[in-house]
Formats: structure tokens, C-alpha cells, sequence
């Protein structure tokens, strides 16, 4: 079987034996996978560093066509996560980060969009751009290119589409906003503004800095958050785990 190479973020590791690792990553050329790296716990060797969470590497990796896991051959550090600002909450976000990556995304189904805009909310971390921000721009993206982008710009009952002044809230079981006139048939759903309409939809677009630029109330990125996290949570049946740690009230 031939070597591959790929370029991947590592999203979990798992201790094997005295100097081995079970390791998942996401890579852009064939999306998510797990190998095992023989000798990756050993001080010296083809892994040293590369192989840490939230590390963007180059590995070479033999491909294994059955239950067995794929073989991780050797790996080169590209970039590696931000440890040194020793901040929590940026860790945090990191670490959810991965979480969502691992959660909601197939072995082998490649997203290279999904992959650098994994890279770039990571970076983004590092930056001074706000952790909420880019955390909600990220979960946007998430959800667009694996297919479940929330609908905010038009009722997803009738088809009209949102003006201002409109109230509008968002049905979870529909996938989008409901307007005033048909929100009598769905009950429940989470209230959105305006503005926050318009704050997610320049977040979640794939490109510019616009977004880094946004001066967002606590108000709006909250209802942004409670959006997106309704929508992940239904996807993965649960609340993710480390949710929790953010921060976030």
C-alpha cells in the first residue's frame, strides 16, 4: 500500500502503550482519521512535538483498507497552538474547537474549507480578536459546510424574507426563522433581532476580514450562541463536553 501525506490538526490523542499513541486527527486532503503512531511518546523520535492537541502537522501515513487502524509513519510541526499566553479560556475554545471537529465530521470526508477555518478560528485565538467572536464564526462555518446552516434570512415556513422591525425566532426542529405570522404553529423557539440576524449572516461568510472588525453587543452574540449551540446539539444528540468550560452564560 502506498504512503500518504497530509496535512492535519490534531484533535485527540489517546495514550496505546509505554510508547505509543492513538491519535485523531483532521486533515484537509482526507478529512478525519485515526492511526496509531508507534514511538510517539518517545522523547526522540519521528514524532517529537508534532503530535501535541490542536497542533498543525504534516503526516505521513499508511492507509489501512479494514477495521485496522491506519499506521502513522512519521509527522513535521507546521504550527503548533499557542500554549505560552497561558489562558484558559483560550485553551477552552481550543479544545471545543477539536470537540466539534471530532463530533461532527465522518472519517475520511473531506472538507478543506472546514479545515481552514478550523486553522484560522485557532489562530484567531492567538490574535486579539474576541473568543466569543470567534467561536460563533466558527460554529457558522461548521454548520454551513457539513450542510446544516441555520436558514436566518428568510421565514422557512413562508418564505418571506426578513425585513426590519420583524420578530422573528428561531425553530430548531425547522431549521430556521419563522416570522411573526407563522410562528402560531411552532411553538417554543429562541427570539432573534435583527441586528443579531445580521451579525451572524457577516459571520458567517467565507471570506474577509469584515467579520474580525465586528463590534458586537453581549446581548447579540448571545443570541447568536444560542442559535448555533441548538443547532450542534441536536446534530449530536447531547451537550458537548467541553461546552461547559467556556464560560459562557
Amino acid at each position: 500500500m502506498p504512503f500518504e501525506k497530509v496535512t492535519a490538526l490534531v484533535i485527540r490523542s489517546v495514550d496505546f502503550s509505554e510508547t505509543s499513541q492513538v491519535v485523531t486527527v483532521f486533515s484537509r486532503e482526507l478529512g478525519k482519521l485515526t492511526g496509531l503512531a508507534k514511538g510517539a511518546r518517545r522523547l526522540k523520535g519521528p514524532f517529537t512535538g508534532a503530535l501535541d492537541l490542536l497542533s498543525v502537522c504534516r503526516i505521513v501515513l499508511l492507509r489501512k483498507h479494514s477495521e485496522s487502524l491506519d499506521l502513522l509513519t512519521d509527522a513535521e510541526l507546521v504550527k503548533a497552538f499557542a500554549r505560552q499566553r497561558n489562558s484558559l479560556p483560550i485553551l477552552y475554545a481550543g479544545f471545543y474547537i477539536a470537540e466539534l471537529l471530532g463530533e461532527l465530521s465522518d472519517e475520511y470526508d473531506p472538507h478543506p474549507a472546514l479545515f481552514d477555518a478550523a486553522v484560522d478560528a485557532l489562530l484567531q485565538l492567538e490574535s486579539a480578536v474576541p473568543v466569543g467572536l470567534v467561536l460563533r464564526r466558527f460554529e457558522l462555518r461548521l454548520l454551513h459546510e457539513i450542510g446544516h446552516a441555520p436558514e436566518l434570512a428568510i421565514c422557512v415556513a413562508c418564505g418571506r424574507a426578513v425585513a426590519p422591525g420583524d420578530r422573528v425566532r428561531f425553530s430548531v426542529r425547522a431549521g430556521g426563522v419563522l416570522c411573526a405570522a407563522c410562528q402560531a404553529g411552532q411553538p417554543g423557539g429562541l427570539p432573534l433581532r435583527v441586528g443579531s440576524l445580521r451579525a451572524a449572516a457577516t459571520l458567517a461568510s467565507p471570506g474577509g476580514e469584515q467579520w474580525r472588525r465586528l463590534d458586537v453587543p453581549d446581548g447579540t452574540l448571545r443570541e447568536i450562541r444560542a442559535v448555533t449551540r441548538a443547532a450542534i446539539e441536536q446534530l449530536v444528540s447531547r451537550k458537548l463536553r467541553t461546552a461547559r468550560f467556556l464560560g459562557e452564560t
